[in-house]
């Protein structure tokens, strides 16, 4: 709010000058935002607990402030709730293209979709810019047009009863087949859903002999399953299918006796059938590194091996550095996957160990110079290092000013200031829609003057030719993190980069599973290491605390670097997942340490660890203003044990 002289936080200000010098103790008084946020959060409240009255009582007191919008959105909420539709159009036309215009709509097109009202939904669904899947078999119903709904249940996602609808009219008109019922049960079963699985399967005919009695009973206990397989269980294909149920869950706990009783059974089954069995069986032992994984693999030729089973099958050849099969591996996947950069490099690097030099540079040009982990290490097979494109011009004024005005921007912020993150982060996304990198440099540079840091990242991320690698990668608190890490001996780079990954620099940043502050320690392990370096007066509730929080961050990061072989990777793989893991996953062998991070067998840790390694070449470039190398920084993972001391006691 600019400063204006007749505002009532300019005449507290006033008041608050005056009693001082007259000696009068007095609290600050409030400001307008801090007094419309507490009536926001009482109107939030009305909202849930379905207060109308009330709740309109808050709209009034809210005149002017950034979330009023917000609450006039609930109140239209309850109203629809009601089957009331009045206020929705004047909202939308109020509103118009703003974040809660589209999600009013998207609400109100539910609402006419359940009523059947096609006329009103197909005369306001052109408006609704990212319908969602409800939604879209809403129009699929006013079209009249239920094949529209395959490609939901051949996902295996979740359907909404709008899609439901859908498949038993296309289940009424013949247009899905049994294998097409199947192949969702066998996607279900795979999720651990055994309960939406036997839904699915309700629309198989009484032929198929599929019975769903006892599925919770298997998944709790396969191998009790096989040691009681009852006889002629394969005459019919739902039998066949519940024993292939029993194999992939036994897989997952123990894919070596998977193996063996599934060897005992196989000829009973069908040539698809089989492969499928030894694609789960592959899998699982893929994830595990063990050496059968290859050569089971091979057994699972003739059926649909999912994306997730094609890339373990790459990895598996990775680990043993078999890049023939890395070459064949690949080349079985669908053209869009196989075009990602993590495909797209390691098929180069196939082709270039099978002699085909040409062919593999033509490969590393495709996604060299992309700012990303695989991007970096094609730029260095190409013999480029690793540099800070130059700063574009600085936002102008005039620039700014659009980005201070911008209504998505303002509320996104108050939503921040009131502790609703998500929604202040969707707010900022869908200001963004649209904008060009001028745009997106102003809007960045906005957010790094609120100190709303992962806002700055994520938005100065987005620019395609002009860039700002500062605020990419923004720094801050370095009075408090550099003197840490350097009296650590630990890279600043690599803290930053860990950093960056972790909380994107949100001081009161929170898990889902209980990890808090800049550093995202778990509470165990931040009594522990305070336990450890004797930090005086911790207390759990100091965690959130910069310098505690750093304090104890950094130290766990160089115990977990002392005790795994000073390596980078190894230590934030430990940081992510646990030394325990980072250790075990290490191989018999030396490994690159890009097949290292390629090959940890959580997706959330394979991803955090290349982004925190390119995160920290990045840092290290602008901190020095010299050019990195991510292939140095990942070097060779030595094979399993190497350098390792104390880990069994770090948590």
């Amino acid at each position: 709010m600019n400063y204006n002289p007749n505002s009532v936080t300019s005449l507290c200000r006033i008041g608050l000058v005056a009693a001082t010098f007259m000696g009068i103790a007095v609290a600050p008084a409030p400001t307008y935002a801090e007094r419309g946020d507490t009536v926001f959060l009482s109107a939030r409240e009305a909202f849930r607990n379905g207060e109308r009255v009330r709740l309109g009582r808050q709209i009034e007191a809210l005149q002017g402030h950034p979330l009023q919008a917000w609450a006039e959105y609930w109140a239209l909420r309850l109203r629809l709730d009601d089957g009331d539709e009045s206020g929705v159009a004047d909202y939308l036309g109020r509103y118009q293209g703003a974040y809660l215009a589209e999600k009013l709509r998207g609400d109100w097109l539910r609402v006419m979709g359940k009523k059947g009202d096609w006329e009103s939904f197909r005369r306001e669904l052109p408006a609704l810019m990212v319908p969602d899947a409800e939604t879209s078999c809403y129009a699929a119903q006013a079209a009249n047009t239920p094949d529209s709904v395959r490609p939901y249940w051949n996902s295996g996602q979740d359907l909404p009863q709008a899609c439901e609808t859908l498949v038993d009219q296309m289940v009424a008109a013949g247009g899905l087949t049994v294998e097409e019922v199947w192949q969702r049960v066998r996607r279900l079963f795979e999720a651990k859903r055994v309960g939406a699985a036997r839904s699915a399967a309700a629309y198989l005919p009484a032929s198929e002999g599929f019975d769903g009695r006892g599925l919770e009973s298997i998944a709790q206990s396969p191998a009790r399953y096989f040691d009681k397989l009852p006889a002629g269980f394969a005459a019919k294909r739902g039998g066949r299918e519940v024993a292939l149920f029993a194999v992939q869950r036994l897989a997952r706990n123990d894919p070596q006796d998977a193996a063996k009783r599934w060897s005992r059974i196989e000829a009973q089954f069908s040539a698809e059938e089989r492969a499928y069995a030894w694609g789960q069986i592959a899998w699982q032992t893929a994830l595990r590194h063990q050496p059968e994984a290859l050569d089971w693999y091979e057994k699972a030729v003739g059926t649909t091996l999912s994306e997730e089973q094609r890339a373990w099958h790459v990895r598996a050849a990775l680990r043993v550095h078999d890049w023939s099969a890395v070459r064949r591996a690949i080349g079985a996947m669908s053209p869009n996957i196989a075009a990602q950069p993590d495909w797209t490099y390691w098929l180069a690097r196939a082709l270039a160990a099978g002699g085909q030099p040409g062919e593999a540079r033509a490969l590393f040009l495709k996604i060299g110079g992309q700012p990303n982990f695989y991007g970096n290490l094609a730029d260095e097979e190409l013999g480029r290092t690793i540099e800070v494109p130059p700063h574009a011009t600085p936002p102008s004024a005039e620039e700014l000013a659009v980005a201070e005005a911008n209504q998505g921007f303002r509320r996104a912020l108050a939503l921040f200031r009131v502790d609703m993150r998500l929604e202040g982060i969707r707010e900022w996304a869908w200001a963004l829609r649209g904008m060009d990198d001028r745009a997106l440099l102003a809007a960045a540079e906005f957010a790094r003057r609120h100190e709303i840091w992962d806002r700055a990242i994520n938005t100065a991320d987005r620019t395609l030719a002009q860039h700002n690698y500062g605020l990419r990668y923004i720094a801050p608190f370095s009075d408090q993190v550099r003197p840490k890490a350097d009296q650590l001996a630990l890279d600043n780079g690599w803290v930053y980069g860990l950093m960056r990954q972790e909380s994107r620099f949100i001081m009161n940043a929170k898990s889902s599973v209980g990890a808090k502050g800049l550093m995202q320690l778990m509470p165990a392990t931040a009594k522990w290491v305070a336990k450890k370096i004797n930090l005086s007066n911790f207390h759990p509730a100091r965690v959130t605390e910069m310098d505690t929080n750093v304090t104890l961050g950094t130290n766990y990061m160089k115990m977990v670097l002392d005790s795994l072989d000073n390596h980078p990777v190894l230590a934030s793989a430990a940081y992510n997942a646990g030394p325990g893991r980072a250790r075990k996953w290490r191989a018999e062998h030396p490994l690159e340490g890009a097949i290292y991070a390629e090959t940890i067998p959580f997706s959330e840790t394979r991803d955090y660890v290349k982004k925190v390694m390119s995160n920290a070449v990045y840092y290290n470039t602008l901190f020095s203003g010299r050019p990195q190398s991510l292939k140095s920084t990942l070097g060779v993972i030595g094979a399993r044990g190497q350098g390792e001391k104390g880990v069994e006691e770090l948590p």
